[in-house]
């Protein structure tokens, strides 16, 4: 796994004057743990909105602060609502001999012949894995063929994902990930019968500095 390192610096600056940090292109950032007294940081904005993007929640981020190095996982990315820019990060140190509990993120990869063969629908009803392992043996992600999905009705459970012996899949094995669903005919049938799916919030905006 390749070793990404983002540099910060130590800020005093807190509560709501944290917006003047913004202005001079610093994004405010927090680092915590167990057993570890929290330091608060600012990032180069522009370097950080570079690479966070670029990070999955299972991912080991390495975040230097005055010559000392903290291996993290990214806990929390808060938003601008409107403009999408980053206004707060909170990093959690990890130990890397302790097993820790994470979110994988799945990708869908392929085509499914399903939805072109038969206009099938494709549902995804998840799109993180909860799994425990060391953090050096957390997956990035989860990656998922949907081109074995070839009929209407066939799904892709939790109990079909293969991974190495060392990391354990916490959800219910018989959690549907992604599902072809019959044509839009259909849908409207099986909608009137109560049934629905709800998008899932990844990322929320948030208009306050708290931290």
């Amino acid at each position: 796994m390749e070793k990404i390192v983002i540099k910060g610096q130590s800020r005093e600056v807190v509560g709501k004057q944290v917006k003047v940090l913004r202005r001079e292109g610093r994004l405010p950032c927090i680092v915590y743990g167990r057993g570890f007294k929290p330091v608060l940081i600012t990032l180069n904005m522009r370097e950080a909105s570079r690479i966070l993007p670029t990070i999955t929640s299972s991912q080991l981020l390495v975040v230097e602060v005055d010559g000392k190095q903290h291996t993290t996982l990214v806990r929390e990315k808060q938003r601008d609502p409107v403009t999408g820019m980053f206004l707060h990060v909170d990093f959690l140190e990890v130990s890397l001999t302790e097993k820790l509990r994470a979110n994988v993120q799945i990708e869908l990869v392929g085509d499914s012949p399903a939805v072109k063969n038969y206009n099938g629908v494709l549902v995804s009803s998840l799109e993180e894995i909860a799994v425990e392992a060391l953090p050096s043996d957390l997956p990035e992600r989860i990656t998922i063929d949907i081109s074995i999905l070839t009929e209407i009705g066939q799904a892709v459970h939790v109990r079909d994902i293969v991974l190495p012996s060392v990391v354990e899949i916490l959800d219910d094995p018989e959690e549907i990930i992604v599902v072809i669903t019959a044509p839009a005919r259909e849908e409207e049938e099986v909608a009137a019968e109560g049934t629905a799916f709800e998008p899932e919030v990844i990322e929320r905006g948030k208009k306050e500095e708290e931290i």
